[in-house]
């Protein structure tokens, strides 16, 4: 197997006990054991709350990436919302090192976005910088197809890819098609280290499932996760499905 960009991380410290943090599942598990990556796809999934989203955003800026999204390169700021757990996380990375990187954040790329529209409309010695986005503004895209657009245009290979709920926009199509480009982008020597709570994207083939519970951290199969079976028996039958959420039995 091909060494890793990241290959464990945990905590260097205990967060206090008051500390809003210190009382997440996941937190508490890299307190006792860490996480270890093993294949070049790994996902986090879990309920919300459970503190995936917030470990992804302290993985991306330990590896220098902005907060809010976007390559290294990028230094805006539109709130200091990001939570202190980067500056306890321990990251062990492997001999190689990214020639490209990218943080996808769903929540915030607008932000990422305007930010580059912003950048195209200031003077420059380079060309614009959405000709590495395809072209189009992501503005003038929907939410879906920008997403699609940053993978399928910005992101290079051999690269370290941290992305954060990517199916968000998505649509079913459009998750296949994220998935086709990963696998793609897994065969000229990337990582993927993804937040999600899509079925379909967990079933990615080769990729490590870290299921985070109150419990703990498990890596399991994605057909043992709560999200794939709760999936499956909705769609097994959704009519009764509905009728015993809506308590009409």
């Amino acid at each position: 197997m091909r060494d890793l960009y990241i290959r464990s991380m945990g905590l260097l410290e205990q967060l206090p006990r008051e500390n809003y943090l210190a009382k997440l599942p996941v937190v508490k598990h890299l307190a006792d054991d860490g996480i270890t990556f093993h294949k070049q796809v790994t996902f986090f999934v879990g309920e919300n709350g459970s503190g995936k989203s917030t470990l992804i955003e302290a993985l991306a800026i330990s590896q220098g990436f902005n907060p809010e999204g976007g390559t290294k390169n990028f230094h805006f700021s539109t709130e200091n919302s990001h939570s202190e757990l980067c500056n306890y996380l321990k990251v062990v990375r492997g001999f190689l090192h990214p020639r490209d990187g990218f943080f996808l954040r769903a929540e915030s790329f607008y932000n990422v976005a305007s930010n580059i529209d912003q950048m195209d409309r200031e003077p420059g010695c380079g060309g614009p910088v959405i000709n590495s986005y395809g072209g189009v503004s992501l503005h003038r895209q929907s939410h879906g197809e920008s997403f699609l657009a940053l993978v399928e245009n910005r992101f290079g290979g051999q690269g370290l890819y941290i992305l954060d709920e990517p199916e968000a926009a998505m649509s079913p199509r459009g998750i296949i098609r994220l998935m086709q480009n990963m696998d793609e982008l897994v065969r000229r020597d990337s990582q993927f280290i993804i937040a999600t709570h899509s079925p379909m994207l967990l079933a990615f083939p080769g990729a490590e499932v870290y299921q985070i519970r109150e419990e703990g951290i498990d890596s399991v199969r994605f057909q043992d996760t709560d999200h794939y079976r709760t999936t499956v028996r909705f769609l097994q039958n959704p009519e009764s499905a509905v009728e015993e959420i809506l308590g009409r039995e």
